[in-house]
């Protein structure tokens, strides 16, 4: 059977033959592989596999198929073109023999076995570990279309115990009860390889400004006139370009992004699914594109016999029947351009049960759907709109921007007007969820609890999508380009995280709403979960099913508090940042103030360090086990410790302090660390000591992590015996600097003075032994025996 297409493929039997037309020989095509089926527990049907660009050449009377990489380049014009040449030698992936020669000398060659013995870069071998074998593998099909080839096999991998046997075993159930499938011996997969040619002329690039948070490609370029080697770096974007035709003020586009919802979907979410697409339609009209995106079912068999999800020329969302709770967005570019040719979106089916844990942690307090399990559908179908919108986003080219949700003043996140008005992120790609700093008393409307598109979505689509029709060059673009991204002046909702703030920011923090003021909505928000505790086991408890879903929420409400603890922890040794370019005065980094990292540290010793009794109700602790409830908190408060004395925030107090022009006015490391002592110790001071025994677990973290800065553990030999290339050997040397471990020394000298102090006044033997027993690890700390 022949077929015509890019190639022309000739199927004889088993074989497959490509007749690849002289005109084609040396062009980029992009060669995408993705596994369509396989045996439980070895991945899933849309998973990735890896993509890359590819020529086909000839060599004598051999064909050979070669890598292309783009990541360094010069001007063909240019002496040092050579060398990077040299440096940039494709590598052969296969190589075959010509069978025969076609009209005007088209070499045909039998791939065959680029597709049953595949190279380990185009392999399911890429992922996991076993032997192909061939007995078990076989061709399916090869389709052939004038841009594209598409092409099928069914391979089966023997397991390698000596290899520790391919991958992982797939996960438990959610909820932890039951055992994951054991791997299989053998493994059988159906790959498929969609082969595109790339566009002869590539998209004219657009630059990466760190100001606008875009995923980005890019080559080191060696003929720039900045006397060095220069980092070009190129957003990832799809192309999109006006036609002739215009809608009002609106231009058609030539070629709209299209995206396809996967015919596995779940029937009543597929139109959630087609809302969360055109959701993005209004951020594109401001782009100046009419329907920019759109949304279509994937056509039938009897519409479509050849259509295929993992066809590259198909932008699709791949629903998984998969445990895991999660969804990713990823897409594929030309290294070229950045041009983004195609996004396959993998939605797990769990995702429902993320989203219904976020939600009902976050704000069952404020929303009468959620006050009994399972949410309804429509409720739950808008938090699968919700994540799919995010996804698309990272697939249109967008990175998370997690400084959005510090962009609004904290007041206004709960006032309904504006809410309703700005929503209570600037952006759907921070990973602000649901608004939990609401109050049931505020009113806000049940819809604005959940993120939307906002104005920076609208505003970054406009900086990355808008032609600059008067550009003939990426440099052209750079003026424009730099008025635009200095709107961020004048409107913070706008800003994207600061890209060398190396942690610093406080106000870029994951999972929070209204970290402006970490402090107040914190506040608000344990107030809904404080309301939510006794909500539990009503709304999680039914005649039929046991206590699965109780022991799940309960814990996972435990690390909503923890994580909204810990944006009020990243406020000490924290500065406030602003990616600036030059066009800006000002500087990028400032310190916060001494008076909010004090505040920050007295609302964790009054909310963290002690104890949670709302927790503690015997009504839910006697239904999910006859033990747990002190490590479940012990180990949430160990976190946000471990957060608040992490060696880099101690390393930045010592140095704000340093370069401060009124050091006075600092919060010093020493004044810190006795604010912490002072906190986590505080029963000491009372006229009658007792330490009940969520404190006494929290007080032997503090020791654990003091213990670790001060006497680090030895680090572990180098492998293969040490030695060689002039290093260390060994493990990463401790980063706790001298100034901290000398004031941590200090701190335990003071602790043990009070402990002293304390243990005559102690009212119980628990609490006696506790006090002699952190005496006695001080001792072993600061004088340890050799």
């Amino acid at each position: 059977m022949t077929k015509a297409g890019l190639f022309k493929t000739h199927r004889i039997g088993p074989r497959v033959l490509y007749e690849i037309p002289r005109t084609e020989l040396g062009k980029d095509l992009l060669l995408v592989t993705q596994i369509k089926k396989t045996t439980v527990g070895e991945g899933y049907g849309g998973q990735a596999l890896g993509n890359r660009v590819v020529r086909w050449e000839r060599k004598d009377n051999r064909v050979l198929l070669k890598s292309v990489s783009y990541q360094i380049r010069a001007d063909s014009t240019d002496p040092i073109f050579r060398a990077v040449d040299d440096a940039n030698y494709n590598a052969i992936l296969a190589a075959f023999n010509v069978e025969s020669y076609g009209p005007d000398s088209a070499p045909v060659i039998d791939v065959s076995r680029l597709y049953t013995a595949p190279p380990t870069e185009l392999s399911v071998t890429s992922r996991f570990t076993g032997t192909v074998d061939a007995t078990r593998t076989f061709l399916e099909r090869v389709t052939t279309y004038p841009q594209n080839i598409e092409a099928e096999a069914t391979i089966t991998l023997t397991n390698n115990p000596a290899a520790g046997g391919r991958g992982a075993a797939a996960p438990a159930p959610a909820g932890g009860r039951g055992a994951a499938p054991a791997l299989p011996p053998s493994a059988t997969f159906l790959l498929h390889w969609s082969m595109y040619k790339l566009p002869e002329k590539p998209m004219m690039p657009r630059l990466l400004d760190w100001r606008v948070g875009y995923f980005s490609t890019g080559t080191i370029d060696f003929s720039r006139p900045e006397q060095r080697s220069q980092a070009r770096t190129y957003i990832t974007r799809y192309r999109l370009e006006c036609s002739g035709q215009r809608d009002g003020n609106l231009c058609v586009p030539v070629k709209p992004i299209v995206y396809y919802v996967d015919p596995a979907t779940p029937k009543w979410l597929v139109p959630w699914v087609k809302k969360a697409i055109t959701d993005w339609q209004p951020a594109f009209e401001a782009a100046g594109f009419r329907n920019g995106i759109i949304a279509r079912e994937a056509p039938s068999a009897a519409e479509d016999p050849d259509w295929a999800a993992e066809d590259a020329r198909y932008s699709v969302i791949r629903w998984l029947p998969s445990t895991t709770e999660n969804a990713v967005g990823p897409h594929v570019h030309d290294p070229r351009s950045g041009e983004i040719i195609e996004a396959d979106l993998q939605i797990y089916h769990n995702v429902m049960n993320l989203t219904r844990d976020w939600y009902w942690t976050q704000v069952g307090a404020l929303d009468p759907r959620a006050r009994k399990l399972p949410l309804p559908d429509s409720l739950q179908g808008r938090l699968i709109e919700y994540v799919i919108a995010h996804e698309i986003g990272h697939s249109l080219g967008f990175q998370h921007n997690m400084k959005s949700s510090a962009m609004y003043p904290a007041d206004s996140i709960h006032n309904k007007d504006f809410v309703h008005r700005m929503g209570h992120t600037a952006t759907l790609m921070d990973y602000s969820r649901f608004n939990y700093v609401a109050q049931p008393e505020d009113g806000v409307a049940l819809e604005d609890l959940i993120p939307r598109i906002g104005p920076y979505d609208i505003w970054a689509v406009k900086w990355g999508y808008t032609p600059i029709q008067a550009a003939k060059t990426p440099d052209d673009e750079r003026k424009t380009l730099d008025e635009w991204a200095r709107e961020q002046d004048a409107k913070p909702w706008l800003r994207f995280s600061t890209h060398d703030a190396g942690g610093s920011d406080p106000r870029d923090n994951t999972e929070a709403v209204g970290d402006a003021d970490a402090v107040k909505s914190t506040g608000l928000g344990l107030k809904n979960i404080k309301r939510l505790v006794p909500m539990l086991v009503p709304a999680t408890t039914s005649p039929l099913q046991d206590d699965a879903d109780l022991e799940e929420l309960y814990g996972r409400l435990v690390g909503q508090w923890a994580t909204e603890l810990r944006h009020v922890a990243v406020i000490v040794g924290g500065a406030e940042t602003q990616e600036k370019y030059g066009s800006q005065p000002g500087p990028r980094f400032t310190a916060i103030s001494a008076a909010r990292q004090k505040d920050a540290v007295k609302f964790l010793n009054e909310n963290a360090f002690t104890t949670p009794v709302f927790f503690l109700g015997k009504d839910i602790l006697g239904r999910i086990g006859p033990d747990g409830a002190i490590q479940r908190i012990s180990n949430a408060q160990r976190g946000i410790l471990t957060l608040l004395l992490n060696d880099s925030r101690m390393a930045r107090l010592v140095e704000f302090e340093a370069v401060a022009g009124n050091p006075a006015a600092s919060y010093s490391l020493p004044v810190f660390l006795s604010d912490v002592r002072l906190g986590i110790w505080g029963e000491l001071r009372s006229a009658k000591v007792a330490v009940d025994a969520y404190r006494r677990a929290l007080q032997h973290d503090y020791i654990d992590i003091v213990r670790s800065k001060i006497n680090p553990p030895a680090a572990a030999p180098a492998a293969g015996g040490g030695g060689g290339g002039g290093g260390r050997g060994g493990g990463a040397a401790a980063l706790t600097s001298p100034d901290s471990r000398a004031l941590l020394r200090a701190e335990l000298k003071a602790l043990d003075t009070d402990l002293a102090a304390a243990a005559p006044k102690a009212t119980d033997a628990m609490t006696r032994a506790h006090i002699a027993d952190v005496r006695h690890e001080i001792d072993e700390i600061l004088n340890p025996k050799k």
